[in-house]
């Protein structure tokens, strides 16, 4: 019988929503450093894969929410707010050298939600929001 413990899982793809590819694409490519592996589509309605050069089987797909086709105006509209506040999507990161990775991500526009800290948990992170609003926690790997 196979168990959970024989199960051997690695994150593909992740997605990420966007309001402006541009913008998304030239913070994920020239902030976080990250490749472009794939962008698909136009205007609006682009899909944008981006992920770390040396982890070619890890993926974000920056994605329009919009292109949803079975959404309702009203979903529409609340996923539009959610992304504004910064509500409806996020992503955890992981670095060897949290605070060069801040030093280089402060040095835009980025809107930093938090400075490099060390919690009571043990987590040292810090926490900032991509152009889409979408918050990126960036944590020090052990």
């Amino acid at each position: 019988m196979l168990s959970v413990a024989d199960m051997n899982f690695t994150i593909a793809w992740t997605f990420l929503p966007h309001d402006d590819p541009e913008a998304s694409l030239a913070f994920y490519r020239d902030v976080l450093g990250f490749e472009v592996r794939k962008d698909v589509g136009s205007g609006t309605m682009r899909w944008i894969t981006v992920g770390p050069a040396e982890q070619p089987g890890t993926s974000i797909v920056l994605y329009p929410p919009a292109a949803e086709p079975d959404l309702t105006e009203a979903e529409r509209t609340t996923i539009a707010e959610m992304m504004t506040k910064g509500t409806y999507a996020r992503i955890v990161l992981s670095t060897p050298d949290l605070d060069a990775t801040f030093d280089r991500v402060q040095t835009g526009d980025t809107e930093i939600l938090q400075e490099p800290t060390t919690h009571p948990y043990g987590i040292r992170d810090c926490a900032l929001r991509d152009p889409a609003g979408n918050t990126i926690r960036i944590q020090q790997s052990s």
